[in-house]
């Protein structure tokens, strides 16, 4: 796969990002020789770029990764590692939690960057995302804490998740620093951003998105899931001309809107499939046929 910016001056990425947050629902378990399979499968494939957070995992994902790097069955420099903070979850390992809440104060923001960096037994992390907007934030301090990261080179790039365009507009008017993406829930079943400016927006700074659950959970694939019978069938006429299937064709759908899918499979054959969708060009006809079926009323 050729390799693509994110932004401008942004972190140069595998155009599939594969993403540990469905570790849990593998069926061999959460494991360090799991993680390392998925790792190498992934470089063979030509996906450089993996999305961690924090909470992935009941908080042990980033450890087992950092484990398996120690290993050196890969190299830190032939991948770029992408990890988010912000959202607080209830579990054993953080007893000061009696419910899932949000935190973007500079304390928790680099407190959390320290710790994922020693759980990645990394020096640096390529890209930070702040994981969930907060109504709470103090959008000065959460500010001068990321330029603080980013001076420090704990952090090379910043961006952010789920956030509205005037979210990100907020926060980018107190960084130095360019917010290199917004990594959001796109795909055939939810295109609003498409609609609603958020799309435009990142254009408008030269950035592509990061688009988590690309096939919605799997229901776009699911023969009994009713919200997705139109685009189902859409995806079924268009996808035998280019000897396709209807994942690799959901895929390149996203694909050739700028978007960078994020895959979280836990199949060997799914992940292939997103591979393979990079080599499809899709004819803007057929983009829009798809599309059309997706956003019918």
């Amino acid at each position: 796969m050729e390799k693509v910016q994110l932004c401008d001056n942004g972190p140069v990425v595998s155009p599939i990002i594969y993403s540990f947050w469905r570790a849990l629902e593998n069926p061999d378990g959460v494991s360090l020789a799991a993680v390392e399979n998925k790792v190498n499968l992934c470089l063979e494939l030509g996906i450089t770029t993996f999305d961690h957070a924090d909470v992935y995992g009941n908080y042990e994902v980033e450890s087992l990764f950092g484990k398996a790097l120690k290993r050196k069955s890969f190299k830190r420099e032939d991948i770029v590692l992408s990890t988010k903070c912000g959202i607080n979850l209830v579990d054993p390992s953080r007893p000061n939690y009696r419910l899932k809440h949000y935190d973007s104060s500079a304390e928790h923001l680099i407190e959390s960057v320290k710790r994922s960096l020693a759980n990645l037994q990394t020096d640096y992390i390529d890209i930070l995302l702040l994981h969930h907007p907060d109504p709470l934030m103090d959008a000065d301090e959460t500010g001068s804490a990321l330029t603080q990261l980013v001076n420090s080179g704990m952090v090379h790039h910043v961006g952010v998740a789920n956030f509205s365009v005037n979210q990100q507009r907020l926060l980018q008017s107190r960084l130095p620093v360019p917010i290199v993406t917004n990594h959001l829930e796109l795909n055939l079943l939810k295109t609003k951003p498409l609609t609603d400016g958020t799309l435009d927006f990142l254009k408008e700074n030269y950035s592509r998105p990061l688009a988590w659950a690309p096939l919605a959970g799997g229901q776009i694939l699911d023969p009994n899931n009713e919200s997705s019978f139109e685009v189902r069938r859409a995806l079924e006429r268009v996808a035998p001309k280019y000897n396709a299937n209807v994942e690799q064709i959901a895929i390149a759908w996203l694909l050739k809107l700028g978007a960078l899918p994020i895959v979280g499979t836990n199949s060997e054959q799914r992940i292939r499939n997103a591979t393979s969708a990079t080599s499809i060009q899709l004819d803007r006809q057929d983009w829009y046929e798809i599309y059309f079926a997706a956003t019918a009323k």
